[in-house]
């Protein structure tokens, strides 16, 4: 099969993504093998591509919003048959014995195995999984649609859940991409009022057309004070910015897996008056079940780009420079 693997991390204009020819993974126990139709280009597979997040094994397969078709089934796996539309998200194992799982937060387990980065992800023509971490994907909803939801979708939602807002409050969001464009959707659909605060034009004019409160830049102040923000952008220098666009005992979600340097923090300015900053680790299975679920329901809908799998060194490029809004989806 083809694969892509990322061979010595660098800028992604340097090319550290090859293509190279492997056999087709064999399942082992409780695992499916997913011919894949199609995977989401996510900004995590951009940092682990240029380094930011170090591979954890050598030539590893990026991609981790996987939709494909079950084809062989490993030892004991029952919970799939094969032919049936699956999809592979982030999360793709957790010990289920470490305190953090015992206690309902397997996000937080000490020795998880994450798509893409412990193990190959979608980034080829098929891929492994174990099946009680892939997911059933709702009906009416293309493979393309599907495929951004399986980690924008779910990280951004339990984002939102973390910034914490009351009902009918004001949300802010702080960079526009794959994952917010999708949470502003649920946010709107919530009833909550949804300022974005993000540079591009193609994210401003996306976010217009979603029918969001207002666009400003990214370190504009928001209309009103904030109950909530969202950091999706990976700047660390945008911290300071949304906490000082929050309300009293308002939260700051920041939802990226990787951050560049947080400038000192003004106490006085930026966090007195309980306004809190927390960060967001992964998700839980539970998690990705209630929002595809809720995706089905509000037709919660992904703006994509298609590349060829061939070409997804150009799409993480695109996604570097910004030439797109929304998100980029590979296609076999």
């Amino acid at each position: 099969m083809r694969a892509w693997v990322v061979g010595t991390p660098g800028p992604i204009d340097a090319g550290p993504l090859r293509m190279v020819e492997r056999a087709l993974p064999e399942p082992g126990p409780g695992q499916v093998r997913v011919r894949v139709t199609c995977c989401g280009v996510c900004r995590t597979d951009l940092h682990l591509a240029e380094g930011d997040l170090p591979p954890r094994r050598p030539q590893v397969v990026p991609g981790h919003e996987v939709v494909g078709v079950v084809d062989a089934l490993g030892p004991g796996a029952a919970r799939f048959a094969v032919g049936e539309r699956i999809g592979v998200a982030w999360l793709g194992r957790t010990d289920g014995t470490c305190r953090w799982c015992r206690r309902g937060d397997e996000n937080l387990c000490t020795s998880p195995l994450f798509t893409g980065w412990d193990r190959d992800g979608g980034y080829a023509d098929a891929c492994l999984a174990d099946e009680a971490y892939a997911y059933r994907l709702p009906d009416g909803i293309g493979d393309e649609q599907a495929a951004p939801l399986l980690c924008a979708g779910i990280i951004g939602y339990r984002a939102l859940r973390c910034a914490d807002v009351p009902p009918g409050g004001r949300l802010g969001i702080y960079g526009f991409g794959g994952s917010a464009h999708l949470t502003a959707q649920v946010a709107l659909a919530q009833g909550l009022r949804v300022h974005v605060l993000t540079r591009g034009e193609h994210n401003q004019r996306l976010a217009a057309e979603l029918g969001v409160d207002s666009v400003a830049g990214a370190t504009d102040a928001p209309p009103e004070p904030l109950d909530g923000a969202i950091l999706f952008a990976p700047s660390g220098e945008l911290v300071p910015v949304a906490l000082r666009a929050l309300d009293r005992g308002g939260t700051l979600a920041v939802a990226g897996i990787w951050l560049s340097a947080v400038p000192s923090l003004d106490y006085a300015a930026e966090l007195f008056q309980e306004r809190r900053l927390r960060s967001v680790t992964a998700n839980t299975r539970r998690d990705g079940e209630e929002f595809l679920r809720l995706a089905g329901r509000l037709g919660v809908r992904a703006t994509t780009t298609a590349y060829p799998m061939a070409e997804a060194p150009r799409a993480l490029a695109d996604l570097a420079h910004g030439r797109f809004g929304g998100a980029a989806v590979l296609v076999s």
